[in-house]
């Protein structure tokens, strides 16, 4: 039965350097389980009577849709809180939002700008605490890639992962994630916008023993070159709007297209987190192509996060 044999050794989920190999492993193996059991029609429960509270400071809709149908699905219920919805935006303390909260809800999902202020969250929370993103990560984003690649390829251990772009906070979790797995990770940026120094040391120690590899370059076509997986997020992020002239650019050399993707193996896999831009950091051609699973792994935010959610909700935890 779920919950039983908790696969995560702590409270909460805020970041992919939480998770072992063996962890990551056996929660992308729970998602496809869990997404098998759902397409053959069986009704699992696990989380009856449970709620998740969801605190969005910042907005989406692939996140917010994805954890309230997984609630619902997995027998309990969801509520949005956005940051106008709680006292957090007329200036009450973290500390406090996070212990009331915790005397309503079973867990906490939290999608914020700066990391301390999920980090602040678990801190004081008694129950679960799940980030659904922050300036530094995008968890959640990292295991249902991961989910996508593994269900088209039936392996992570050995393929390459290209990404391609901004080092933002989708390119921290994936390299670490990637690392965890075994893979060949290489992140190509323009100078400046590197991954988070954090985040790639944290990579780095991931791939101790599991055969993986993790580089940081300046040329995308040297990161596309035999590629199994390319990935790009966009240019601009929420919250950087007033630098969009310059990130155009800065990123000119660095979209996904046509040109680039002749570098990767014939069978390559494109990726997005989506909102995308086309005609910007990706291409139409490549996105709307036979070699894009875009949708798919959109689809999989659902299955990756239910996971979580029974992992770590079905089970009473230590605060």
């Amino acid at each position: 039965m779920y919950g039983i044999n908790p696969i995560l050794n702590q409270k909460d989920f805020l970041e992919m350097s939480q998770l072992t190999p063996e962890q990551l492993a056996d929660l992308l193996d729970l998602a496809g389980e869990l997404k098998a059991r759902m397409q053959a029609g069986f009704s699992d429960l696990p989380l009856k009577g449970k709620i998740l509270g969801m605190i969005f400071e910042k907005n989406s809709t692939r996140t917010r849709v994805s954890f309230e149908t997984g609630m619902l699905q997995l027998g309990g219920s969801a509520i949005f809180l956005s940051g106008h919805d709680t006292q957090l935006g007329r200036g009450e303390p973290i500390s406090d939002t996070a212990q009331v909260l915790s005397e309503y809800v079973d867990g906490l999902m939290i999608r914020t700008h700066e990391h301390s202020r999920a980090q602040a969250v678990a801190e004081y929370a008694s129950v679960p605490v799940i980030n659904g993103l922050t300036d530094f990560e995008h968890p959640c984003q990292a295991l249902a890639d991961l989910l996508t690649i593994k269900e088209i390829k039936g392996e992570l251990s050995g393929l390459k992962l290209a990404y391609i772009g901004d080092g933002n906070n989708v390119a921290n979790s994936l390299l670490v994630a990637g690392a965890l797995a075994g893979m060949h990770v290489v992140c190509a940026t323009p100078a400046g916008y590197e991954p988070n120094k954090e985040a790639i040391e944290a990579a780095q120690s991931a791939s101790i023993g599991t055969g993986a590899k993790v580089e940081i370059v300046h040329d995308p076509y040297e990161a596309a070159k035999n590629a199994d997986v390319l990935y790009c997020d966009v240019w601009t992020s929420m919250g950087q709007e007033l630098e969009n002239e310059k990130r155009l650019t800065d990123f000119a050399d660095y979209q996904v297209n046509d040109k680039l993707t002749a570098c990767a193996k014939e069978d390559y896999l494109f990726m997005h987190c989506l909102p995308a831009h086309r005609g910007e950091e990706v291409a139409a051609s490549v996105i709307d192509s036979a070699h894009s699973v875009v949708i798919k792994q959109a689809g999989n935010r659902l299955h990756a996060q239910k996971a979580l959610l029974v992992d770590l909700m079905s089970t009473p935890r230590q605060a």
